[in-house]
């Protein structure tokens, strides 16, 4: 410190420095509390101001939650209807390869009828055969038959 600042505090009445040093703490803690008021204020504004961001944040976040689960349901259900898609398809194909062995069955059936009735044809075939040949000769051959005279 200068030293006529020195001197100038020294030639003071001590009830008068005593006031000055009482008025210099009472100025402090009044700009003290005004500067510390103006700090929360500056901070409060500061944080709801984050605290504004940070609520769109979590908002925004919500949204895309509720359509994530929104989209995770409709996975679900499809997931559930292709799971009976599937167990339907499996039945079906179990149902099929059912049917298919039974018609393999009737068509072997049909089939060893169908060739017992073509021996049979044949057979009754070849004998409707013998008997006009059998009745043509009776007649006399092919003159008698033109010729009924004969």
């Amino acid at each position: 410190m200068p030293e006529i600042l020195i001197n100038s505090i020294d030639s003071v009445e001590p009830d008068h420095l005593v006031r000055t040093m009482v008025e210099f703490g009472s100025k402090a803690l009044i700009l003290s509390r005004r500067v510390g008021s103006l700090y929360r204020r500056e901070v409060k504004e500061v944080n709801r101001e984050k605290l504004e961001d940070l609520q769109e944040k979590v908002d925004k976040f919500a949204e895309e939650r509720a359509a994530w689960k929104k989209e995770k349901e409709g996975w679900e259900e499809e997931k559930k209807r292709l799971g009976t898609w599937k167990v339907r398809c499996m039945d079906s194909e179990t149902k099929l390869n059912e049917r298919i062995i039974d018609l393999e069955e009737d068509y072997d059936e049909l089939k060893e009828k169908y060739e017992g009735v073509e021996v049979e044809f044949e057979d009754l075939k070849s004998c409707i055969i013998q008997e006009h040949i059998n009745e043509f000769q009776k007649r006399g051959g092919a003159g008698s038959f033109l010729l009924p005279g004969y």
